[in-house]
């Protein structure tokens, strides 16, 4: 009589189709993800130490390498517009630059100024000089913004800070330039 062995009895039921692995989520596999790398991370950080445990190190003072900036004083004037209206409106702009800006007034207590501040300051008295400059900077306001704008101190004094005013002057004098004032 035969012996039959029941993993080869062919006549058994067909082996049932093992189940399919569960559908994960994006977060279930971000969160596996996340735990796999820990692990690696883990034993790269192991494997670092020691491998340099040997190495002989010194305690480091951080006053060596942490350094606040050097106060170097303000930036210097780039080289002068040949035209005295242009070179008045670049010095305007530098000061407004290293000096500061405000509003509301020419000077305020801390020495910012405004624009028209910062002009007259600039003119050293030449009210002719100053006049020019402050035309050249209405005009190079007015193409910006339209003939709506009724002077530089209520443009002035429409801004929050001084980004917009400080372009406009550096503007005005690209201007005056080019119109060899």
């Amino acid at each position: 009589m035969p012996q039959t062995h029941p993993a080869m009895d062919q006549a058994a039921s067909p082996l049932a189709a093992p189940d399919a692995p569960p559908v994960l989520s994006l977060e279930d596999r971000l969160t596996l993800v996340n735990a796999v790398m820990t692990a690696r991370l883990d034993e790269a950080a192991v494997a670092y130490e020691v491998n340099t445990a040997h190495i002989p190190t010194e305690p480091l003072d951080l006053a060596d390498v942490v350094t606040g900036p050097v106060d170097t004083g303000p930036a210097p004037l780039p080289e002068p517009y040949p035209t005295p209206v242009a070179a008045l409106l670049q010095r305007a702009h530098h000061r407004l630059l290293t000096g500061g800006w405000c509003k509301d007034v020419l000077v305020d207590e801390d020495g910012a100024r405004c624009m028209l501040g910062a002009i007259r300051a600039e003119a050293g008295g030449d009210s002719g000089l100053e006049a020019s400059a402050v035309t050249v900077l209405l005009d190079a306001i007015r193409r910006r913004f339209g003939d709506h704008v009724d002077s530089v101190p209520s443009f002035n004094d429409a801004f929050a800070t001084g980004r917009t005013p400080l372009r406009m002057v550096d503007q005005a004098a690209h201007l005056a330039d080019a119109r060899s004032l």
